[in-house]
């Protein structure tokens, strides 16, 4: 908080007055405003930037030299779900940090839809006084659809409070599109709180366009993160929105993107992640990957830079940084090169928090038990599992690499006295989602096909967005045995074969993060999807688990599954596995 005593202080080691806390010196300054590098020393008072100063002239109770590095702002994520890291909200601070970024604008929508608004509540607390400045989007869609079961329902009523947090900055991604272009009430009625808090508000449209995108964006819904092309890009900005160039583990949008992207509209694009593992960050960066692969990929450093840092704060009103200027925030770093875009040093708040890739002080991770236990499963067995057909001419489930978008596929499969029986010359698989929320016992079955499982099951508790338990498998006596052990141990993943456990990965907070070091989880990860690949034989086109926790998301086409059944997102519909019923 600035205080009337640390305003002063600052404004007088602005005009020279009082010697200044910092000064980096030897550094090429990055000028957002006017996009162009500049040479001066930057002189750091009260965690604010307070001055420039003449090159190697600047005076200050500490100088570091920044041995002629690139010092640009703080790196802003403009869309991210912390718990797809699988990492606690300190645990991933001490993993992007050291990449650079600073700040995030979190959407809680995972944890919420299985703890409700307590999910918010533990992340903003669990955020309080990590290195990363984590702000909050109060989460739209809880559950996502009504065609699934989830563990919470967050109505319009419920938002108005947590909208006047301090570090809340709107309403989340609103991915009932249907529902905002019908102008359903539910819907409509969350749109006007957020309004009235005069707060943003976040979109999720994909391959929506013309008279419904003008709908879509007359509501006032203020991004969307799930543009395909660069004419889907041009199509958002040319209605005022800002686009996020996503590159996340499984959802990678850059480049497809750059296309769309020009010196006149850059100013509306921004960089996210939205879900990306550690393994994914601890090899190949967080926002900073971003901007590696769009300056590969011809896309001017400056440029890129803007999209990382001013572009979100202009979409998100955060008018206290972004940028190398007297009276923001001193959130910066020292850039190695602007070729890996690896950091030497980053700062927040004018402390150093991040040297060569460390943490210098990690956030320590705590317990609460406002998210733990949250395994309600009722009437689960083997024979929950049978999955009965009148006709052999089926729906399947067609896994498209490298995404989460399915296609709606149709074979032709063995049944044996009512029952689809598993033919190990095709390469489909049962799927089954096991809601784990309210004890419904509903256990709905569909087929997969392109996932390229052979001899086991694979489970988990991730399962976008309500996550209810999904479990591939070639057969039910596996299944039974990984959804039970999700059960066990309060959910997470697992591979099993021959009613054997090969690996898991316990994730007890809310079935979805774990209280493990960055670096574990990244090896669990690994060791997982090693597993999967070597001994289920599952598809070297697909990462393993991201793909399977994708099948239930009923908003993104064309076939999931949710509890409740086979669900065409195309007409948002439940549609029968026989095609000819």
């Amino acid at each position: 908080m600035v205080t009337k005593a640390r305003l002063r202080a600052l404004i007088d080691a602005a005009s020279g007055r009082k010697k200044a806390d910092l000064c980096i010196t030897n550094a090429h300054v990055l000028d957002v405003y006017n996009k162009e590098w500049f040479e001066s020393d930057i002189l750091v008072s009260e965690g604010y930037i307070c001055a420039y100063a003449q090159k190697g002239k600047g005076e200050a109770s500490r100088v570091v030299d920044a041995g002629g590095r690139y010092l640009v702002p703080g790196l802003i994520d403009g869309h991210v779900h912390i718990e797809s890291s699988h990492a606690t909200a300190q645990e991933f601070s001490n993993l992007v940090v050291p990449c650079g970024t600073t700040t995030v604008i979190a959407d809680p929508h995972e944890i919420c839809n299985v703890c409700g608004l307590d999910g918010l509540s533990y992340m903003l607390d669990a955020s309080q006084d990590t290195a990363l400045q984590a702000f909050f989007v109060v989460p739209s869609c809880v559950p996502a659809t009504t065609f699934e079961h989830s563990g919470a329902t967050i109505l319009a009523e419920d938002l108005a409070e947590p909208l006047k947090h301090e570090r809340v900055l709107g309403l989340g991604e609103m991915m009932d599109y249907p529902g905002v272009i019908a102008a359903s009430d539910l819907v409509v009625d969350k749109l006007i709180e957020a309004k009235k808090a005069g707060k943003i508000i976040d979109g999720h449209s994909p391959a929506v366009s013309g008279s419904e995108l003008d709908a879509y964006c007359a509501s006032g819904i203020h991004t969307d993160h799930e543009c395909e092309t660069p004419q889907e890009l041009q199509e958002r900005v040319r209605r005022g929105m800002y686009v996020m160039l996503r590159e996340g583990s499984a959802c990678n949008n850059v480049l497809g993107l750059l296309g769309g992207v020009h010196e006149r509209n850059s100013r509306r694009c921004i960089f996210c992640t939205d879900d990306r593992q550690p393994i994914s960050i601890l090899a190949e960066g967080h926002i900073n990957n971003n901007i590696r692969l769009a300056v590969h990929a011809g896309l001017d450093p400056i440029e890129a830079f803007c999209m990382a840092t001013i572009n979100s704060c202009d979409c998100y009103h955060l008018t206290d940084r972004g940028a190398i200027a007297p009276g923001l925030r001193a959130d910066f770093c020292l850039v190695n090169d602007l070729s890996s875009f690896t950091m030497h040093q980053v700062y927040v708040a004018g402390e150093l928090v991040a040297q060569d890739g460390l943490m210098l002080k990690p956030a320590a991770v705590r317990h609460d038990s406002r998210v733990s236990g949250k395994m309600q499963v009722r009437d689960f067995s083997a024979a929950r599992l049978a999955l009965p057909l009148q006709d052999s001419h089926v729906r399947v489930i067609d896994i498209v690499p490298g995404g989460v978008v399915t296609e709606a596929g149709e074979a032709t499969v063995p049944v044996k006295d009512g029952l689809w029986v598993h033919d190990a010359k095709q390469d489909i698989i049962k799927l089954a989602v096991i809601e784990r929320h309210k004890g419904t016992g509903n256990v709905a079955l569909a087929l997969l096909r392109g996932y390229g499982l052979k001899g086991g099951a694979m489970a988990t508790s991730v399962a976008h967005d309500s996550h209810n338990i999904i479990v591939a498998g070639d057969n039910d006596a596996d299944m039974e045995k990984a959804v039970n052990h999700l059960i066990a141990v309060g959910g997470g993943m697992v591979i099993v074969q021959n009613g054997q456990i090969l690996a898991s990965f316990d994730q007890p907070v809310a079935g979805l993060i774990s209280y493990e070091d960055g670096a574990t989880i990244a090896e669990n990860l690994k060791r997982l999807h090693a597993i999967a690949q070597e001994k289920l034989k599952v598809s070297k086109d697909v990462d393993p688990f991201m793909t399977l926790c994708f099948m239930s998301l009923p908003v993104i086409p064309a076939y999931k599954l949710t509890d409740m059944g086979l669900f065409d997102v195309r007409s948002f519909s439940f549609v029968p596995l026989e095609l000819n019923r």
